[in-house]
């Protein structure tokens, strides 16, 4: 058994055993179970399994609190906060996504559900490559709070501008050098057909899965704002990992619920951005007060009024509109 004690990125083996275990667990219990059969999820379903995972993740702060301490608790609420709370205006490049392709609200859960074993994958490798760096040059650190700074600016200046996904040069390639079939064929992503001409049997590929690599493609870009705005505010890879994989877990299950109204949330950009500004802002304001960071409660706290005051002034905003239709099973 003392093979889980090895440290690896400055945590026991087991620590990482564990939390990859209850991933696996969760991913088999909501595909294998909750849905094996593709059907379109309401806004009552994605509201319930939502918040299973929010309880999930929540809880597992208690287990941080309990095995690593106070701050590395308040930190991990932190990043999970975050993370959720960025991930939410990936939501409007999903749902532009899933549009383009014209996939089913029936089969966008299939595509989701395996969006999250790449993300587990790509997300882990980041975060590592991303900590291998900080803790040899600690100065990149700056760096990162720069970005966000440029990135919270860039968003606020670029306003609502929508997502083109036609002119994404990974799905020009894909259509110019792979076999892709005109229509979807069920929850299918690769199939067989015959080749015009010769009659033999050729692999092709679905717009179905041209969405899940654009999804995919889409959570990268993403990352690279949504990781360094975590490493500014811990650079511990355990609590960086298992806060953005637990957020985005999470917000795959509420994305039923806030595609259809994400018309009401037109202050979150906003709100996002100012986050991305303030976590930035915190890392250069602890270098000229001479201290390591800014108090993890703190943070939280502020970040939490940024996001509730841009939700709460938009839906308060755009209370006249009408109602979009949605099934509630």
């Amino acid at each position: 058994m003392e093979v889980l004690l090895i440290d690896v990125l400055g945590k026991p083996l087991w620590t990482w055993a564990a939390f990859l275990t209850l991933i696996v667990l969760l991913l088999v219990f909501d595909l294998g179970v909750l849905h094996r059969k593709s059907h379109e999820i309401g806004v009552r379903e994605s509201l319930a399994l939502s918040a299973f995972y929010i309880t999930i993740g929540s809880a597992f702060s208690l287990w941080v609190w309990q095995h690593l301490g106070e701050k590395a608790a308040l930190d991990y609420l932190t990043g999970f906060v975050v993370e959720k709370s960025l991930a939410l205006d990936n939501i409007f490049v999903i749902a532009t996504i899933f549009a383009y392709f014209g996939v089913p609200r029936a089969y966008q859960h299939r595509v989701l559900i395996y969006g999250i074993l790449g993300v587990i994958l790509l997300r882990g490798l980041m975060i590592g490559a991303g900590a291998a760096v900080v803790t040899r040059f600690e100065w990149v650190l700056l760096l990162f709070a720069a970005f966000l700074i440029f990135t919270g600016v860039k968003m606020l200046r670029a306003g609502d501008a929508e997502y083109d996904v036609s002119a994404n040069p990974v799905l020009r390639f894909i259509r110019r050098h792979f076999r892709v079939t005109d229509a979807l064929l069920g929850v299918r992503f690769f199939v067989r057909l015959p080749l015009r001409g010769s009659g033999k049997a050729a692999l092709f590929a679905t717009p179905l899965f041209l969405a899940l690599v654009m999804v995919e493609l889409a959570d990268v870009i993403f990352a690279v704002d949504s990781i360094p705005a975590i490493f500014a505010i811990t650079t511990d890879p355990y609590i960086v990992y298992t806060s953005n994989i637990f957020a985005i877990l999470g917000l795959r299950a509420l994305y039923f619920a806030l595609s259809a109204m994400m018309h009401r949330f037109v202050y979150l950009k906003t709100a996002l951005s100012l986050v991305l500004i303030f976590i930035g802002g915190k890392v250069f304001a602890a270098e000229l007060l001479g201290i390591e960071k800014i108090p993890p409660a703190l943070s939280l706290g502020v970040t939490l009024a940024l996001l509730t005051g841009g939700i709460c002034y938009s839906l308060w905003k755009t209370r006249a509109e009408p109602r979009k239709e949605s099934r509630a099973d």
